[in-house]
């Protein structure tokens, strides 16, 4: 017996030397020290020890079973402060910042429905295998223009009603930047999504806001298709809405994809009776795409000849109001925090 105490010793010792997440330990805690486990299957066996031997035995026992107890304890503390470790040198902690407060009904706060929607784009995209990238919001002309086959003359430029600042640079007026950048910096084949915010110098409206939000996705490969993005765009919508969702596809015009789409969705506010955020039509412009245009991959430094790919450039603000049916964008950056409750869950 003292023997098989010594060998269950060890051989829990070796199995925690490996674990390396906490359902791996979990699985070996319940086989060494669960109701079925072999420590307590060689504590069933204590009735066939002779009496003389029984304190020499039980003292082994708990000695075993404390060890096992003790070595399990040591490695889930050492998973913790690797997970925390982990989590600290993500480039996104902040350890300056102030912890959450609650508010005075004593409830934490409410995740801002931006975010919401925000966080789960990245994550349908992480689960694809997209690079998740990020860039300034003030640009350069030739990064929000020039690069995208919209040059000075365009008449494009006109359309976009941009914030310039006073050194030359602007407010980017759309994600489509990100394309420009990582083709500068990512070597193809390549898959990346950039969102953020995004600036219009426009009259705000029900649907319309001079500050809004939008999610650009990009992919770089050797034969990509129409049939590709069309496939791609789909999938995102679904899982996106967690439901099937009726859309249409039409020709639209965008200087730096060819051929470029419009798709549209089924307005879910009135559910396409026509209202002020479809105004009227029951339709919603929600996903601009296309073949990235080749002078885009010129620009960039990319070869055309060997290289393809499409993208899309999704409305986050327009995709929050289809999918929790809000009637007003200006809604989304008001500052009302009864708009934002609404959110909180718990």
């Amino acid at each position: 017996m003292i023997e098989e105490l010594d060998a269950v010793l060890a051989a829990a010792k070796d199995e925690l030397a490996t674990i390396d997440d906490p359902d791996a330990l979990r699985d070996v805690e319940i086989r060494f020290l669960g109701k079925k486990g072999k420590i307590t299957a060689l504590g069933k066996g204590m009735r066939n020890v002779s009496p003389a031997d029984r304190p020499t035995v039980g003292a082994k026992m708990n000695e075993v079973r404390n060890a096992v107890t003790a070595a399990i304890a040591e490695r889930r503390d050492a998973l913790e402060a690797a997970r925390i470790a982990a989590l600290c040198a993500d480039p996104g902690f902040d350890p300056t910042l102030p912890r959450p407060v609650p508010l005075s009904d004593g409830r934490p706060g409410a995740r801002h429905p931006l975010t919401l929607v925000t966080e789960h784009i990245e994550d349908i995209f992480r689960a694809m295998g997209f690079l998740l990238l990020d860039y300034p919001e003030v640009e350069t002309e030739g990064n929000n223009f020039d690069g995208l086959n919209i040059p000075a003359s365009h008449p494009a430029r006109d359309m976009q009603d941009t914030f310039w600042l006073t050194d030359g640079n602007l407010l980017r007026t759309h994600t489509s930047t990100g394309q420009v950048r990582t083709l500068k910096s990512v070597a193809p084949p390549f898959r990346a999504i950039f969102p953020g915010r995004v600036f219009r110098n426009e009259s705000t409206d029900a649907s319309h806001e001079h500050t809004f939000h939008q999610v650009e996705g990009l992919m770089i490969d050797r034969h990509v298709s129409v049939g590709n993005l069309i496939y791609s765009m789909k999938a995102l919508l679904s899982e996106i809405f967690e439901r099937d969702v009726t859309v249409r596809l039409r020709p639209g015009y965008f200087p730096f994809v060819e051929p470029g789409f419009e798709l549209d969705i089924q307005c879910q506010v009135c559910g396409g009776s026509g209202c002020s955020v479809c105004k009227k039509s029951g339709w919603v412009e929600l996903l601009p795409c296309g073949l990235v245009h080749p002078n885009v991959l010129r620009y960039a430094g990319v070869d055309p000849d060997q290289w393809s790919g499409w993208a899309f450039g999704l409305g986050l603000s327009r995709l929050v109001m289809m999918k929790y049916q809000i009637e007003d964008v200006r809604h989304l950056l008001g500052g009302d925090l009864r708009f934002v409750r609404q959110f909180r869950q718990g």
